[in-house]
């Protein structure tokens, strides 16, 4: 730029694209960018023109009175709300070049479907009607695969139950907003995911934990749990939850909808990693949603884990009123789900892509977790012992430190040996019992990734003196 003068007229796109040999798309996106830093402005009719560099400095801008205006509560309100998004920010941040993630939870590009997404969105596009506006409800098409997965052979589910969502995090949040007032309790695992907890204290809720084991929740703990609350809603994720990785064990799964619907309570059952079951798995268990005939199981699932990060599609699925208030909510919030990217997904889940996908991710998530764990017998043999679980399916371990570890400091002895992982602490809605992380084989590069993210996790270990042998 600095052979222009200020107010100089640049050359036209065309003589830019001739001179340098590139497309037009490629010279409005450089115009764009230097546009947007000030470098350049545009003048229609007239072209582009090297900006003219201002003579003062602009005033800074004072935002202090938002922090009065943000924390002032209404009078009368005695419902605190905060948004808190450390816990899920801390899984979505893109680390430095070279540092290994173990942190993410989102299958690394070498495991999408990248080819089989590209076509499914090319056909969607020439879709009859696939640019009009969709019901809100979502396409019948989609639902109606969404109401076979989650009701199961059986069709205990019918399509008229399920509503279209923007992904998961979004029929979570509308799930949490639709059973519960503001002010009001929510019974969570006990850890649980941060996600669900940052919505819950969002929407003004107070999330009461339940302690949980390899098993799934403590059911003994949880009857107690509504008794002390009286809170109407459970929160859980009874298939490869979320940090632990643990599968709600049958008897419990019964014992869940007896002790909600002696509550009175609702149980929002978040199936998020269903497509991520490991190869050599035991069979998959239903939905809790398949055993409810009552309308106690308000059923949220997403396709977003098994694809790409970019596939924010999803359902909610609920029986009675509920459901009515689930699609007022949804309608006020955002309208509907863009009807290309429904029609995507329904090309993609009725190609013959689909299941040979999912036949691979289960190989590569089992040779990914095999891998890890073989990792953590080497270099952090005390915290690879009996008590360590190993999930059948989902896509992370669950790792308990040595007490009186200090968990950010570990997380950030770990980035500067180059390696991310996720502290334990947002997995919590009360104080934690135990210093732990969370490590994630599906964001590395690949199993060789995997193996020296636990080498550098143990130079960290070594460097705060934690004992991991």
């Amino acid at each position: 730029m600095d052979r222009y003068s200020p107010g100089e007229k640049l050359p036209s796109s065309r003589a830019l694209i001739e001179r340098h040999r590139v497309s037009p798309v490629t010279v409005s996106r450089a115009l764009a960018e230097l546009v947007a830093e000030g470098l350049v402005v545009t003048r229609p009719g007239a072209g582009a023109f090297r900006a003219v560099p201002r003579t003062e400095a602009p005033r800074p801008a004072d935002t202090s009175w938002q922090e009065i205006a943000l924390s002032a509560e209404a009078a009368g309100d005695q419902v605190p709300r905060s948004v808190d998004a450390t816990g899920v920010l801390a899984t979505l941040a893109t680390p430095a070049p070279g540092v290994i993630e173990l942190h993410g939870g989102y299958l690394h590009p070498d495991l999408q479907p990248q080819r089989a997404l590209a076509g499914a969105l090319a056909r969607a596009g020439r879709r009859p009607g696939a640019w009009a506006r969709p019901p809100v409800e979502g396409i019948t098409e989609l639902r109606t695969w969404f109401a076979r997965e989650i009701g199961g052979p059986g069709g205990a589910l019918a399509t008229s139950d399920v509503l279209v969502t923007a992904g998961g995090q979004s029929a979570l949040t509308t799930a949490l907003r639709a059973v519960a007032a503001p002010g009001a309790p929510v019974l969570v695992e006990s850890p649980t995911y941060p996600g669900m907890l940052a919505a819950a204290r969002a929407s003004g809720l107070r999330p009461v934990p339940v302690p949980t084991d390899t098993d799934g929740v403590r059911t003994d703990l949880l009857a107690d749990a509504f008794r002390a609350s009286g809170a109407r809603l459970f929160v859980c994720q009874p298939l490869f939850q979320n940090p632990t990785g643990a599968v709600l064990a049958a008897e419990r799964r019964r014992e869940v909808l007896r002790v909600a619907r002696a509550a009175g309570a609702f149980v929002v059952e978040d199936d998020f990693a269903r497509r991520l079951m490991h190869d050599g798995a035991p069979a998959l268990p239903p939905t809790l949603m398949a055993e409810d005939r009552d309308g106690t199981v308000v059923h949220v699932c997403s396709l977003t884990k098994a694809t790409s990060p970019s596939l924010r599609v999803g359902a909610l699925a609920a029986r009675g009123p509920v459901l009515d208030r689930l699609r007022a909510i949804q309608v006020v919030d955002s309208f509907f789900v863009p009807g290309p990217l429904q029609e995507a997904a329904v090309e993609l889940v009725n190609s013959p892509a689909w299941s040979r996908h999912l036949r691979l991710i289960s190989g590569e998530l089992a040779a990914r977790r095999d891998v890890l764990l073989a990792a953590l017998h080497r270099y952090l043999p005390a915290l690879a012992g009996d008590g360590l679980f190993v999930p059948p399916g989902g896509y992370h371990f669950w790792l308990r430190f040595p007490d009186g570890t200090d968990e950010a400091a570990l997380t950030g002895a770990a980035l500067r040996a180059g390696v991310a992982i996720a502290g334990g602490r947002p997995y919590f809605a009360a104080e934690p019992p135990a210093p732990y992380a969370r490590l994630s084989f599906v964001s590395a590069a690949g199993t060789g990734e995997l193996a020296e993210g636990v080498r550098r996790l143990r130079r960290a270990c070594d460097e705060l003196g934690v004992r991991v042998d």
